[in-house]
């Protein structure tokens, strides 16, 4: 339901499609607040770390999971040079999200595999801190 593009959200009930005014504020909110920071950390993400991750993607003997290791390194790196005022776990799903629009507008072609080992890395690494940020 984190819809990043200020779009409502909404749930499947009975079939049909469910919008809850207060969860869209919440969730407009957090939307805001983290494509603030994601303009951010998109001027200071280097040109060789995306292009290192391009390399990843682009090279087909590797496994979904190793790509998604290689993801995980990356927004690790670039982790550590965030403040630390800062949440590190929010700071983390920004930068992963980050890298992929940077990755995607790199190298087009690769957007569904970027897309799907984002989601993958998201799901494994930030589901618990993604619900409580929307509870």
């Amino acid at each position: 339901e984190l819809q990043t593009d200020g779009n409502r959200s909404g749930h499947l009930q009975n079939g049909e499609l469910v919008f809850d005014p207060e969860v869209n504020e919440v969730v407009r909110i957090i939307a805001a607040q983290l494509a603030e920071i994601g303009d951010q950390f998109d001027k200071e993400i280097k040109a060789r770390v995306v292009n290192d991750l391009v390399q990843h993607f682009l090279n087909e003997n590797l496994s979904g999971e190793e790509i998604t290791q290689r993801m995980s390194e990356a927004v690790e790196g670039l982790a550590r040079a965030i403040p630390s005022d800062m949440e590190q776990e929010k700071a983390m799903l920004v930068l992963a999200m980050v890298l992929t629009k940077k990755i995607a507008n790199t190298m087009p072609s690769l957007l569904q595999r970027v897309f799907s080992t984002t989601v993958n890395y998201i799901s494994q690494q930030f589901h618990n801190y993604i619900v409580r940020m929307v509870s």
